[in-house]
């Protein structure tokens, strides 16, 4: 958008310009020739001599004032103004569109913090929980920050690339899977379930936090 805008502007202003100069067409070739004065024997002997420059012969022009094409020079000026303003709105578009991915950044990694803190705490305390409320402690824990991660993790692909984000939502997915199964068989009373993908979920939440810290120390694409 911004290229078309540089270009509305170039061709605007050239056009623009070349519409103000003096019209070559407008010179008037009309010989003129001076009035010729009846002059007595006796002026003739006492009158100065004409000054060569003084008279206009035969074939001589003279310039009409230059005129503005104004049906070429008004539009060309619009056209660049126009150019000047989607520049303009070019700008602020991705000036707002980079802090909106800027702020689900900080959103994606916030959540998954919290999410590979809490099931690390909830992975240590495991025994210690009876296995059907297990789920419960999965619902008051993870609910929201798995939703906020999902909602921003677009942002992702937006600072990071489309192979980065496949990569990061990769582990991601897996951790979620897992800690789905792990809340089915807390339902179902499965406690060595429970704690296998419990383990599991741990892992893939883990590596899923390392890999978007690496990505966020490396130069955006």
């Amino acid at each position: 958008m911004k290229l078309i805008g540089f270009a509305m502007v170039t061709v605007g202003f050239i056009v623009a310009a070349l519409a103000s100069v003096v019209d070559p067409g407008g010179i008037d070739e009309t010989p003129t020739a001076p009035p010729v004065e009846e002059r007595t024997t006796e002026d003739a002997n006492s009158a100065t001599p004409i000054e060569e420059s003084a008279v206009a012969g035969p074939g001589s022009v003279t310039p009409r004032e230059g005129a503005v094409k104004w049906l070429w020079y008004v539009p060309a000026l619009a056209l660049g103004v126009a150019g000047v303003v989607v520049i303009r709105m070019d700008i602020a578009r991705h000036s707002k569109t980079e802090h909106h991915v800027a702020a689900n950044i900080e959103t994606v990694e916030g959540s998954l913090e919290r999410i590979a803190s809490n099931i690390e705490k909830l992975d240590a305390g495991k025994h210690a929980l009876d296995t059907y409320d297990v789920r419960h402690r999965i619902d008051e824990l993870f609910t929201d920050d798995l939703e906020q991660f999902v909602d921003a993790r677009e942002s992702i692909a937006h600072r990071h690339g489309l192979a980065a984000y496949a990569e990061v939502m990769t582990t991601f997915a897996a951790g979620e899977r897992y800690l789905n199964r792990v809340w089915s068989a807390s339902a179902d009373g499965y406690i060595d379930e429970v704690n296998e993908y419990l383990e599991k979920a741990k892992t893939q939440f883990a590596e899923t936090l390392t890999l978007l810290r690496r990505l966020q120390s490396s130069p955006a694409v």
